[in-house]
């Protein structure tokens, strides 16, 4: 599958009490590359008829990142049948290449007509792949 990343450095505002990342900011950083790669990869067609919401999240926290680390976040789309995917993003530090997080979220694809599950055509698949 396609590998979408984009660099993040972390600010003071990242930061909890221990003066690391806050488990909080890593969550909010898995879905805004998820929403990135989605709207990079999508047409304005398919981003006017559908969207995702989110069933599961797991992450698993390896290593701290601290005030001023560049981070790499990678993602990419795991598997995709039927109305879900299973997306994977992996927080790096860039300057190390340490693994410091990595998260499996479970996507279902929606209909903003309906409301509903849509299936994932393979036109979607296409656009991952």
């Amino acid at each position: 599958m396609q590998n979408f990343t984009k660099t993040v450095t972390v600010s003071k505002e990242d930061l909890d009490d221990l003066n690391h990342v806050n488990n909080v900011r890593y969550i909010e950083w898995v879905n805004s590359i998820a929403k990135a790669h989605w709207i990079e990869n999508a047409s304005e067609k398919i981003l006017d008829n559908h969207f995702w919401i989110l069933l599961s999240h797991t992450i698993d926290y390896k290593k701290p990142a601290f005030l001023k680390d560049e981070l790499l976040l990678k993602t990419y789309v795991l598997n995709a049948e039927g109305v879900t995917s299973t997306r994977i993003v992996e927080i790096y530090n860039n300057k190390t290449q340490v693994l410091l997080a990595k998260s499996q979220t479970k996507w279902c694809f929606i209909s903003s007509q309906t409301k509903k599950p849509s299936r994932i055509t393979e036109d979607i698949l296409k656009l991952f792949s």
